[in-house]
């Protein structure tokens, strides 16, 4: 008997239990267990049906990936599947929680399905890079039709109970899972109910067969935003198998589509991206157990484009916001354009009618800094300037209650700083959310000198439950991410003065699979804030300068590094910018050069690489996959490349210093030489991944 999966009788139905926390994962153990049990039941001559059920809070969420690439363990879960199908007495799955992946394929292979009402199903493996790989996309399509199927597999997200009762996923709603199941498997009984095998039911791809249309109709729409993946395009592939072929020949379609995908270059980014979601949220250096606050309310002082943004990002998680001004006009235009987002958001259907008025009821737009004294977690989002965040600092000494958390949203200023303005400094951090703050997933949460552990527990913990990302870094200029994106726009702005054209280095950025080019980005965010940023500080650059001086300030002047047809927000390349970068070019005595796309993504990409290198070496980053999933959440890194430190070590990191040492010595630029762990590191043929390996068994 295996320890992970129990076999119970009650009389003549058998329940089969699986007990693998957290998720019910299938182990080779679990796969092994239900094997054996299952073929128990079979052999008593008592048990007349069999139920198989998880304990805990789930049923099987997914294979167990820490499996993968490594030598395969008996049983295969095919074969498993096999011995579920083949049964002679009926198995119904009783599922709970989640079944995902691998869990549902083995409800897929049961006879029927029963399903608690807040279960939810699905077949996720492409945000891995992966297709179902145990006949998932042959038993869907015949359980739900191809349409259903390719939204299902294709996008990857699950659905309801209540849907997969309409599409006939699963045959009933039941209370409890085990009761449920088992009363289930004795109406079965009772009406001598034939055994459904999905395998032999071709009855709901009839219609795609005759219309092929249906099919390719589903999967067009699907894929649609799946620019650059390869297994959106491979997992519709295998589902159109499943109306081309028999099950046999479909199922041997499908393996060969997954084991492409799981030895590729993408899905092992893919993974690897997925664990390091999941590992950027312990904080190093925190002792185990450490409790975060309780936050039942929130205060955000600053109603513009990030205050307004923050607010919405908790109320959208039903966490209630007093969302404070200086003045009654600030407040009305901020709370006006958070009100038309959501009412924009509802009329594409992408929320309930109803649900503008009910989260904008959560918010409390107020004026004065008075009224931050009920909040247990404050976050200040005004304007980036450090006299203005030390004077709010200040200020909130005063009116913030004891305990409550004071965070700073700002995306470069010193952390320590702004803590020394409070009496409290144990209580203050950074969190750095990105623009827009309601749609874009990262929070850089900065940990100060004198953070309290239980404070950035508390971050880590609320960001996570307002559906963020947390990453948490050390304090210096700019943090991780925009330490990192500066040194991509000085050799941007390089390559422009050596004879690049905007539109060629972003063509290059793109192409990669960064949703934007650097300049493009300019031309969003708005040239006059660098331009005035510059004045203050008395710097120069001539191309940008000269734009600004034309007035060409990006998207909202219809003119920057690029120009727009009214009411466009396509960057068009314009005449007038070469001719404005030649006669500058011109007047500095330079000439132009041909500069090669590989040289505009090394010098797009290494550089930052080689920030990341000292990143890590001053503990401003705890590991390399924090670092990645910043640059995955907050900028938009395609997932297939898994973040520019997995990036590296793809590349290599010996090929990576050896051309930054170039470019250094070509362009004489000595920020270009490699960093020393990024020089140690490519001297030992090591990779980052090693080399965090190291860190962590130190």
């Amino acid at each position: 008997m295996s320890e992970v999966v129990s076999l119970e009788r009650h009389d003549a139905v058998a329940i089969v239990t699986v007990n693998n926390p957290p998720v019910n994962a299938l182990s080779a153990a679990v796969r092994g267990g239900i094997s054996d049990c299952v073929k128990r039941a079979i052999a008593d001559s008592e048990v007349k049906a069999i139920v198989l059920t998880c304990a805990g809070r789930t049923f099987i969420a997914g294979a167990d990936i820490t499996e993968f690439g490594k030598p395969p363990v008996s049983p295969g879960l095919h074969e498993v599947l096999v011995e579920i199908e083949n049964s002679p007495k009926p198995v119904i799955a009783a599922i709970h929680g989640t079944a995902l992946g691998g869990g549902l394929e083995v409800a897929l292979a049961c006879h029927y399905r029963v399903a608690v009402k807040e279960a939810r199903l699905g077949l996720p493996e492409v945000k891995l890079g992966l297709l179902p790989g145990a006949g998932g996309t042959q038993r869907l399509p015949r359980a739900v039709g191809p349409e259903l199927a390719v939204k299902m597999i294709v996008g990857g997200d699950p659905i309801s109970a209540s849907d997969a009762l309409k599409k006939g996923l699963i045959d009933d709603i039941v209370e409890g899972p085990t009761a449920g199941g088992e009363a289930f498997a004795r109406k079965v009984l009772a009406e001598k109910r034939p055994l459904r095998k999905l395998r032999d039911d071709d009855s709901k791809l009839k219609a795609a067969k005759a219309d092929r249309s249906i099919f390719t109709n589903a999967v067009a729409a699907m894929t649609k935003k799946a620019r650059g993946l390869e297994a959106p395009f491979a997992a519709a592939d295998a589902v159109g198998a499943a109306i081309d072929l028999p099950f046999d020949e479909g199922l041997k379609k499908e393996r060969e589509g997954f084991l492409k995908l799981v030895s590729g270059d993408q899905s092992k980014a893919q993974r690897y991206a997925f664990f390091a979601e999941r590992e950027a949220a312990k904080i190093a250096g925190v002792p185990d157990g450490t409790k975060p606050r309780n936050v039942e309310r929130v205060a955000i002082i600053g109603a513009g484009t990030m205050g307004g943004g923050i607010a919405m990002s908790f109320v959208n998680a039903g966490i209630p916001v007093t969302l404070i001004e200086t003045g009654e006009e600030q407040l009305k235009r901020g709370m006006g354009v958070m009100r038309k987002n959501y009412e924009a958001t509802a009329a594409r259907g992408g929320i309930p009618a109803d649900a503008p008025a009910k989260r904008m009821a959560l918010i409390n737009g107020v004026v004065g800094l008075e009224n931050v004294k009920d909040a247990d977690l404050v976050i200040e989002a005004v304007f980036e300037t450090m006299a203005i965040k030390k004077e709010v600092f200040g200020a909130l000494d005063k009116y913030a209650k004891p305990g409550a958390v004071l965070a700073s949203n700002t995306s470069y200023l010193n952390i320590d700083e702004i803590a020394k303005e409070t009496k409290r400094p144990q209580d203050v951090l950074g969190m750095h959310f990105f623009s827009p703050a309601n749609v874009m997933k990262l929070c850089e949460i900065v940990r100060a000198d004198k953070t309290a552990p239980d404070v950035l527990t508390t971050a880590v913990a609320v960001a996570r439950k307002i559906a963020k990302v947390p990453a948490v870094v050390g304090v210096c200029d700019g943090f991780v991410g925009n330490r990192m994106l500066a040194q991509r726009g000085k050799q941007a702005e390089k390559l422009l003065f050596e004879g690049a054209l905007p539109q060629q280095v972003d063509a290059v950025v793109t192409k990669f699979g960064m949703p934007m080019g650097p300049f493009a980005m300019g031309d969003l965010a708005g040239l006059d804030i660098g331009w005035r940023s510059r004045k203050d500080r008395g710097i120069k650059s001539e191309i940008a300068d000269a734009l600004c001086e034309a007035g060409r300030f990006g998207q909202k002047t219809g003119k920057g590094y690029y120009k727009y047809e009214a009411g466009s927000r396509a960057p068009l390349p314009d005449p007038d910018v070469e001719k404005l970068i030649d006669e500058t070019l011109q007047r500095l005595g330079r000439k132009r050069r041909a500069v090669s796309d590989e040289e505009i993504l090394e010098r797009m990409m290494y550089p930052m690489i080689n920030e990341g290198a000292r990143i890590l070496e001053e503990k401003v980053a705890a590991r390399p996959g924090d670092i990645d999933v910043i640059w995955l959440y907050g900028y938009g890194w395609p997932v297939y490349r898994g973040g520019p430190m997995f990036y590296a070590d793809q590349v290599g990191l010996k090929h990576v210093a050896d051309r930054l040492a170039f470019y250094a010595k070509e362009t004489n630029d000595p920020s270009l030489e490699p960093a020393p762990l990024l020089k140690r590191l490519a001297a030992e043929g090591k990779t980052f991944a090693q080399w965090a390996q190291g860190a962590k068994a130190a």
